[in-house]
């Protein structure tokens, strides 16, 4: 199995490249580009379908042969919820920054019968999750209930400093709806003062896979399978970008069974 803690490739151009065949898995992919102005990231989707993120700064995108002006406009990814682009299989598309920019390229497999479309701030309305030190602050980008994607779900989370996340640990790795859905997922970590870091412990139940890795500002963890709770220090909050996707287009977790008596408390 591929090294499941990936670090950033530079500080300029595109940092990271996961795809499914560097994943050792089937349907996730996420790209990260940090650009100075005038700079263009750009692509074709495919087969995959392509939800972009502005994390940081603004860029005129244009996908579909379609120009979609000038997006984003948050400085970092701790400032408020982001500017978005989904752009469906077949089409290509390009972003030329306006300020230094961080375009997050978050894909999944793509079909027929989906329309390019901005996805702007406050299209999803903030969620608090959690209560005392296990509080975090969800911000859907694409949520499963949207109906406007074949395979894409996309979420950022903004986790206190302190604070755990992703917690009581919980899984989708098994197709077995109603009761579990199967989603790969990968997690880009940010944190708030940059230098601080944070852990992220991906595991199963025979713990054939045990994985505890400290993050830090940029990286990216892979999540094939199983638990995998995140928990950022004192002092530093945390933000992570979070893409699944799987067979169907549903996130129906199962939390672990030894602390699932922590949601009745």
């Amino acid at each position: 199995m591929p090294n499941l803690l990936v670090k950033p490739n530079g500080t300029h151009g595109r940092l990271t490249h996961v795809t499914p065949e560097n994943a050792g898995w089937t349907h996730v992919g996420f790209d990260l580009h940090r650009l100075k102005p005038g700079e263009t990231a750009s692509g074709e989707t495919g087969s995959r379908e392509v939800c972009l993120v502005w994390v940081s700064g603004k860029g005129k995108a244009r996908a579909s042969s379609r120009d979609f002006g000038s997006l984003g406009g948050r400085m970092s990814p701790f400032e408020g919820p982001p500017h978005a682009l989904y752009i469906p299989a077949g089409s290509d598309w390009s972003v030329i920054a306006e300020t230094d920019l961080e375009l997050a390229v978050c894909s999944g497999p793509g079909a027929t019968g989906f329309e390019a479309r901005a996805i702007p701030p406050g299209t999803h309305e903030q969620i608090i999750r959690g209560k005392g030190s296990n509080t975090r602050y969800v911000t859907n980008i694409m949520p499963e209930d949207d109906g406007a994607a074949h395979s894409l779900l996309v979420v950022e989370v903004i986790t206190p400093a302190g604070n755990t996340s992703s917690y009581p640990p919980h899984k989708h790795d098994r197709d077995d709806l109603p009761n579990e859905s199967f989603l790969e997922e990968t997690y880009y970590h940010r944190l708030n003062p940059p230098q601080g870091f944070a852990f992220q412990r991906v595991y199963t139940d025979d713990r054939s896979l045990d994985e505890a890795m400290a993050v830090e500002d940029g990286d990216v963890t892979l999540v094939p399978k199983g638990y995998h709770p995140c928990a950022t220090c004192h002092g530093y909050d945390l933000y992570y970008l979070n893409v699944m996707a799987g067979p169907k287009r549903v996130w129906k977790f199962h939390n672990a069974a030894e602390h699932e008596w922590m949601l009745k408390a």
